[in-house]
């Protein structure tokens, strides 16, 4: 019986310890508690923060990312650039040796086309010599120009040689055209203004402006011969009027000089 009457009384002992335990600790729980909910809070402020660092470096992380991604597509692109330009250079450096190849001939050329010039305005100036004598002081000009020409080191070769062969070309033209213009020459020993007509170069007239006198130049006598007036007046004027352009084309009939057998 006491025995059974222990076992009995420790339930009401533990409950009475508990009954006694819990009003005795309220200030403590409650500090217990505040406790866990700072700990709590502050664990949560904590992964708050953490979050936010790592939100913020995986958006740094995707920023680098574009960023490398970027770099790498400007770097492939420079480098098909720099390829290109590599090309360029080499093609350019090409054209430079080929240039100076060139500067070399023309170095040479030039060294050769110089005495040629000199010696195509000598045979031009010897040409007009010996030619039939029409505008004498514009041709001998001409030629006082391409020689004044040839002294100008400023000028280019190039430049030297298309003036001499503009001259040439202006020579060559002589031969297929007529013209007309009034000039001095000289009969009996007095200057006198007459109308020329020239004809190619087959042909040189004059004709005074009184129509009292007309000649025709003989190329082998180097002189004026004279024309019947009567009978070439009328032919020689109209060829001044034609030669003027002022009447339409048409066959005119006038005598070519021969040596030593006057017209």
């Amino acid at each position: 019986m006491p025995a059974r009457r222990l076992r009995g009384v420790r339930p009401a002992l533990v409950v009475c310890g508990l009954l006694w335990l819990l009003p005795l600790q309220p200030g403590h729980a409650q500090e217990t508690l505040e406790r866990l909910v700072d700990e709590g809070e502050r664990r949560t402020a904590e992964g708050a923060a953490s979050q936010q660092r790592i939100d913020a470096a995986s958006e740094e992380t995707e920023r680098l990312l574009l960023e490398y991604r970027q770099a790498t597509r400007e770097l492939d692109g420079l480098r098909v650039y720099n390829e290109l330009l590599d090309r360029q250079v080499a093609g350019q450096r090409t054209e430079i040796t080929e240039l100076q190849a060139s500067i070399e001939r023309v170095a040479q050329l030039e060294r050769q086309v110089v005495p040629l010039l000199v010696r195509m305005i000598e045979t031009l100036e010897a040409f007009i010599d010996l030619d039939v004598p029409f505008l004498p002081e514009e041709r001998q000009a001409r030629v006082a120009r391409l020689r004044a020409l040839l002294d100008d080191g400023g000028i280019t070769v190039a430049e030297k040689f298309r003036k001499v062969f503009e001259a040439y070309q202006v020579e060559n033209e002589y031969g297929r055209t007529i013209e007309a213009y009034r000039d001095t020459v000289t009969i009996e020993g007095q200057a006198r203004e007459v109308d020329l007509l020239r004809i190619g170069r087959i042909g040189l007239y004059y004709l005074t402006p009184d129509g009292g006198r007309a000649a025709a130049w003989d190329p082998i006598a180097g002189g004026w011969v004279a024309l019947d007036v009567g009978r070439y007046r009328a032919a020689l004027g109209h060829g001044l009027r034609l030669a003027r352009k002022q009447v339409a084309p048409d066959l005119l009939v006038l005598p070519l000089p021969a040596p030593g057998v006057t017209p």
